[in-house]
């Protein structure tokens, strides 16, 4: 059944359209660009209700995820949180989550058309939650959905702290600085700092039935409503990837950003750790998600997952596209790694095609590979 946020109700809601990522939750709230003004100078709340939450209990929670995740979650602390990914055998991306440890319980919130591809021979694409209880086994775990439960919101802005406060009453929430920390929120559920999609993000895991009523207390406390047009904008800027969108089937996390924030290079003993290994300390990735200038003068631009063209050849595939409140139309692209930084691009599919520029400072440093600086040295 499709998912409508009952926020999408309020006066001034406008949805996003039936096929688009985010639909579900408010696209934005009559103004868009100031919208983002606002989550970038004071405060606004984005409702990210349609998102999925996964709860993961019992003694072997955190053995058990370090096993199926590909982040580094053995020893995770508590009140605390990280990325992680779940990785098909060949290491391209199927899914990637955020995680928040509190209490005696994991809580994963992913995308809601998170998918993993069966650990079982000729297994095709199964829910992420199916493929979890999948690998289960015998480990001494408790897995629910919990997307009942709870509900995602999202402040951002740097008066996002201040507004926080309104839904301690007359215990203060204190939370503490460091990216991904948790505090408990009074009324259940948790916030939790973010380092994206923009400076002073915090999300807050509120209980779902409670949904309508922090909403209104957070805006009465001077927080603006934001659409998913505003979060997917400072996103794209922030150069941070969503699943099917910015990827295919082919991608891995070297080529998005996602080593060391969603998975760990030194661990193994997770499905598709040897690709990961491989490609950071001996190889290169064959590309880089980077930043695209689009032309505007046309008020025509890409689609997700049209050619990026140099000349008549195709040297990769758009992503995520939005409007900026101040940088303009703007896409999120996988490019061949040897795509020069000042190619004269050409994006989209139809008879017009917008010209695109690589911001390069969207561009990933290529240091040396640690595993042939290793060689290196032996071989003197």
């Amino acid at each position: 059944m499709t998912y409508s946020s009952p926020l999408s109700e309020l006066p001034g809601a406008v949805s996003a359209p039936d096929d688009h990522p985010e639909a579900g939750v408010p696209w934005h709230w009559g103004d868009p660009f100031a919208e983002q003004r606002t989550a970038t100078r004071g405060v606004a709340v984005v409702d990210r209700s349609h998102r999925h939450v996964i709860t993961v209990g019992g003694p072997e929670r955190l053995s058990w995820l370090h096993l199926v995740l590909s982040q580094h979650v053995s020893e995770l602390p508590a009140e605390t949180g990280t990325e992680a990914l779940v990785l098909d055998a060949h290491g391209h991306i199927d899914a990637h989550m955020v995680v928040g440890y509190t209490g005696d319980v994991v809580h994963l919130d992913t995308d809601p058309d998170s998918h993993a591809t069966s650990a079982m021979p000729n297994g095709g694409k199964q829910t992420l939650i199916d493929y979890l209880q999948a690998m289960k086994f015998w480990s001494d775990v408790d897995i629910r959905d919990a997307t009942g439960e709870y509900a995602v919101l999202t402040l951002l802005g740097p008066d996002a702290e201040q507004t926080l406060t309104a839904l301690g009453g007359d215990t203060p929430v204190a939370l503490p600085a460091e990216p991904y920390a948790i505090a408990a929120l009074p009324g259940g559920g948790f916030a939790r700092r973010m380092p994206w999609p923009a400076p002073h993000a915090i999300d807050l895991l509120v209980p779902r039935a409670e949904l309508v009523d922090v909403w209104k207390r957070l805006t009465d406390a001077g927080a603006r409503p934001a659409g998913s047009w505003a979060f997917d904008a400072l996103r794209v800027e922030s150069q941070r990837a969503r699943v099917g969108v910015d990827t295919d089937d082919r991608t891995i996390p070297h080529e998005v950003g996602w080593i060391g924030s969603a998975a760990h290079v030194a661990k193994g003993c997770y499905r598709g750790q040897e690709t990961v290994a491989k490609v950071f300390n001996v190889g290169r990735p064959p590309r880089n998600m980077v930043l695209l200038h689009l032309d505007g003068s046309m008020e025509v631009y890409p689609e997700t997952g049209d050619p990026v063209l140099r000349g008549d050849r195709t040297v990769g595939r758009v992503g995520s596209v939005a409007q900026h409140h101040e940088l303009g139309p703007i896409a999120l692209a996988l490019v061949k790694r040897s795509t020069p930084v000042d190619a004269e691009l050409i994006t989209g599919s139809g008879d017009e095609r917008p010209q695109a520029a690589i911001d390069p400072d969207s561009v990933p440093e290529e240091g040396a590979a640690p595993g042939r600086e290793a060689v290196q040295k032996l071989r003197g």
